[in-house]
């Protein structure tokens, strides 16, 4: 197939976007008024290496509580970090604020309509910008997320590995980008390989482009990936201790890896650290592995329950153990704390 015979590939995806468009939160019918870019935006964020199906019921929630950008900038950091526990990549939540806060404050609550202006904001790289400008105000963009990638690769048979193919599949996506409709053209793009031109046992015979996939016969080595490294393990202490029926926090610093979460005290997961409480007698109760971007983490987990009267001998809160899911906790003290609370009685 060539990129002459694009526009008639383009018309064919819209018609069948038309026809079997997801209803999402975020997102207008096909063909109507452009959706509101403060919504689109903190999608697009949210999205960015989570799914839909966990995205959903976190926006129902922000937009709720904070419907417009004045009012997330508004938001007390704590609150923000809290509601975004379990969502992960948690730099993600820390650039949402530091964004809404420059719209706000500096923009007049109003976000910029082209892909050049939307990058200078914090947290917004060259696809987010890309989505927003076409989705929220119906700019030509070419929009490139994993969905589109899978389905360019397999239409055009691209054999060069990811990442380096990536200039290539944004230039294929380039040429069947529409002047006219383009944000309804990369959703369509996104629903496709959502839905129809799956990873795995993809539907062929729903695809509207099917007679024209050069990669249809073996779809499912498309797109060709490079052979995954093995991530580096790691180790680290999480100690759970309580008195009078609250748990000791801390919160992380603000810059790095979980930064400006509610944590239990622990090291560093380098080997380094010390226990909140030297009087404390801990003792452990297990293990629980989570998997982060770049290393998986091994955490052991100890407890300590302390007499009244005797604290903490660092910086930090007691929290009610019953209301231990209000904290905020990222998924690994999460993960932490219901392996603790499972031993208290044991």
């Amino acid at each position: 197939m060539h990129v002459e015979t694009a526009p008639l590939l383009t018309n064919k995806i819209l018609a069948h976007y038309d026809a079997n468009a997801r209803v999402l939160p975020w997102r207008s019918p096909p063909g109507a008024a452009l959706m509101d870019p403060y919504r689109v935006w903190l999608s697009e964020v949210m999205l960015q290496q989570t799914t839909v199906a966990a995205v959903k019921a976190y926006f129902e929630r922000f937009t709720t509580r904070w419907p417009d950008v004045r009012a997330l900038a508004a938001a007390d950091d704590a609150d923000v970090m809290a509601e975004w526990a379990g969502l992960g990549y948690y730099a993600r939540a820390r650039n949402l604020l530091a964004c809404a806060r420059v719209v706000a404050h500096t923009l007049g609550g109003t976000f910029p309509d082209t892909e050049e202006d939307l990058r200078r904001l914090p947290g917004i790289g060259p696809y987010t910008a890309a989505a927003i400008a076409a989705i929220a105000f119906g700019r030509r963009a070419v929009v490139v997320d994993g969905n589109v990638e899978r389905v360019i690769t397999r239409l055009y048979a691209v054999e060069t590995p990811l990442p380096e193919a990536k200039p290539d599949i944004g230039a294929l996506m380039g040429a069947l980008t529409p002047d006219v409709r383009a944000g309804d053209f990369a959703q369509a793009m996104m629903d496709l390989g959502a839905t129809v031109c799956t990873p795995r046992n993809p539907a062929c015979g729903l695809c509207p482009v099917a007679e024209a996939c050069q990669g249809r016969t073996e779809a499912a080595r498309f797109p060709v990936k490079r052979a995954k490294l093995v991530k580096p393990e790691r180790s680290g202490v999480a100690w759970w201790m309580e008195r009078a029926g609250k748990v000791f926090l801390v919160r992380r610093p603000d810059k790095g890896l979980l930064g400006g979460m509610r944590a239990l005290p622990g090291c560093d997961w380098r080997g380094t650290g010390v226990a909140p409480a030297s009087s404390a007698i801990f003792e452990e109760v297990g293990q629980v592995t989570h998997v982060f971007t770049h290393f998986r983490l091994t955490l052991h987990v100890a407890r300590a329950t302390l007499a009244p009267g005797t604290d903490a001998e660092m910086e930090g809160a007691w929290w009610p153990i019953d209301r231990l899911h209000e904290a905020g906790l990222p998924t690994v003290f999460a993960k932490a704390a219901k392996l603790a609370m499972s031993r208290r009685d044991a």
